[in-house]
């Protein structure tokens, strides 16, 4: 497979982790941008699977805080190998 491609493959699934995560906490975008520290256009860039978001591994960690998960956890792509 093209890097490129499998690289934002792995950006898409990097944002339905997040997204799946905050919606398990029932928490909304903004409430994400606000606990994070992230603007809520970013937060929407990086969950939205039609758009190619590459986010800092700061915000990263930011964003696993605020979901009170280990970064790890939003690395975690269940179906790779």
């Amino acid at each position: 497979m093209d890097k490129d491609i499998e690289t934002r493959n792995k950006l898409i699934k990097l944002g339905l982790n997040i997204q799946y995560y905050r919606k398990l906490r029932k928490i909304s975008q903004e409430e994400l941008s606000e606990n994070s520290g992230i603007s809520i256009a970013v937060i929407g860039r990086i969950e939205a699977s039609n758009v190619s978001s590459n986010p800092t591994m700061t915000s990263i960690f930011r964003i696993a805080d605020a979901l009170d998960v280990a970064p790890k956890t939003l690395l975690d792509f269940k179906d790779d190998n």
